[in-house]
């Protein structure tokens, strides 16, 4: 004990000694601020993460909304396919020449090429612009068959005629009745073309119609099968905003 009471150490009795080891327990309370910032840190690029997911979703059901108005407004606004088939028949009905009939087997063709192309850049209606130029094709080919009996029956007439001329009226008869029945059934034959054209059209349009149902309600159930993906990606990342408590910080000896 050193004089008036103060102890060889330099510090009166009741005092607290300096602590000498502070620079030693500083270092662990340093390291232990460092982790907490790195878990924030760490919180707070998952929570950038999150939001990236989110933000993709949210993009995701939007481009799948925009494609369904897009189908719905072209199925809506798109011509209707069926309809060159039928124009097609109805100007091979109306021919009554071989140039008529070669104009109405041109028009035929030139609606399959378009088609075709059609084909290519309207994929949703494959199905029915295929059946479209399957009916085409059979234009081509029934205009053909007309070519044929159009020129047999100029022959009929030709033979009809001479007939007369030479005062063989039965036989002339029976040749102008025969050519007339035949004109006849190719009458009543192309009619029915013209009546199946318009029968498949709208089967057509109703197959198109129950496909394009079909696909739409495909899309509203992946849309909504996204909806719910964000709606649970939104709530985890509602929990995981939550700051996490943080950690106590000892600087006890």
């Amino acid at each position: 004990m050193g004089i008036s009471g103060i102890s060889a150490g330099g510090y009166y009795p009741g005092q607290a000694a300096p602590n000498q080891n502070a620079p030693g327990q500083a270092a662990p309370a340093q390291e232990e601020q460092k982790a907490l910032a790195d878990a924030l840190k760490e919180q707070e690029d998952d929570q950038k993460t999150l939001v990236d997911m989110m933000q993709e979703a949210r993009e995701k059901a939007e481009a799948a909304a925009k494609k369904r108005d897009e189908m719905l407004k072209k199925t809506k606004s798109s011509r209707r396919y069926g309809d060159a088939a039928i124009m097609a028949y109805s100007k091979l009905a109306k021919a009554r020449s071989l140039g008529e009939v070669d104009a109405a087997s041109g028009y035929a063709r030139r609606q399959i090429s378009q088609l075709r192309a059609a084909k290519r850049s309207d994929s949703d209606n494959a199905q029915r612009i295929q059946a479209a130029i399957n009916q085409l094709q059979k234009a081509v080919n029934r205009a053909g068959r007309k070519k044929r009996e159009i020129s047999q029956e100029k022959l009929s007439a030709k033979r009809q005629a001479r007939l007369e001329r030479e005062k063989r009226e039965r036989e002339a008869k029976r040749l102008r009745h025969q050519l007339r029945s035949r004109q006849a059934m190719r009458m009543i034959r192309e009619s029915g073309y013209l009546r199946e054209a318009a029968v498949d059209n709208r089967m057509q349009d109703q197959l198109q119609a129950s496909r394009d149902e079909m696909r739409q309600q495909m899309q509203e159930l992946t849309d909504k099968t996204q909806t719910a993906v964000d709606a649970a990606v939104q709530q985890y990342a509602a929990a995981s905003a939550q700051p996490a408590p943080a950690p106590e910080i000892s600087v006890e000896a």
